[in-house]
């Protein structure tokens, strides 16, 4: 039973070798954000562990620094975390026969990486320990990637001179996931309504012109699609 589970921790580390390159550059940008959004070196790696999710992190960022209401940055941070929801439940088989413990690490674990890269191919795998061994490889490695790049952009933000005023590299960050997402039209419909509605947005109070954006994005795009299959049926 160990062998096989080693042999999965090989497999999957190996599949997810090549793709995991992306995460540092993602990571380092994020460290350099939290300590120019006014985080202390303790309060970034804390929320790099407890919240293991960039777009979360960097989306709240500027709710925490504002003060703003614990409920509000839940929310928003849950929110931005919907996509989650779709990829557990596409996973949720390879997991039916494992024990809480393992169902519970492996949430902590999915990431867009993992996702994307063990998602086809997990479902396929007869062994049960040779399935987790995949998946667990491959969400350690992007894990352990993850923090010790962040670690290189937390500590190194103290390097950089304080007049370069690097708040906006939450921003570059988010670009660098949303552009190449941005080739399907359906999601740059969703962009563009979010965009605009955050804009539109903004002067609401404690922020929740975030969260309104993103339900206009979300009904923006399901709308469209909805037209898309209505054009396509017609054909």
């Amino acid at each position: 039973m160990m062998s096989t589970l080693r042999m999965g921790l090989r497999e999957g580390v190996r599949e997810i070798l090549a793709f995991s390159l992306g995460l540092v550059p993602w990571a380092i940008a994020t460290g350099i954000a939290m300590r120019a959004s006014g985080l202390s070196i303790g309060e970034s790696l804390a929320m790099n562990v407890l919240v293991f999710a960039a777009t979360a992190q960097l989306g709240t960022l500027p709710l925490l620094v504002s003060e703003a209401p614990v409920w509000l940055i839940l929310a928003t941070a849950a929110i931005l975390n919907l996509r989650f929801v779709i990829y557990s439940a596409a996973m949720a088989p390879a997991f039916h026969d494992q024990p809480w413990a393992r169902r519970a690490l492996g949430s902590y674990l999915l990431v867009d990486v993992v996702f994307l890269v063990q998602g086809p191919g997990l479902l396929q795998e007869q062994d049960a320990q040779r399935r987790w061994g995949r998946f667990l490889g491959a969400g350690l490695w992007c894990w352990g990637t993850w923090q010790i790049a962040s670690l290189v952009g937390i500590v190194g933000a103290s390097w950089v001179p304080e007049h370069w005023s690097l708040g906006f590299m939450g921003t570059i960050a988010l670009l660098v996931l949303l552009v190449p997402m941005c080739r399907e039209r359906v999601m740059l419909v969703t962009a563009l309504a979010a965009g605009a509605s955050a804009l539109l947005l903004r002067d609401l109070p404690l922020r929740t012109g975030v969260i309104a954006a993103v339900i206009v994005g979300l009904v923006a795009g399901y709308l469209f699609e909805r037209r898309q299959q209505g054009v396509a049926r017609e054909r």
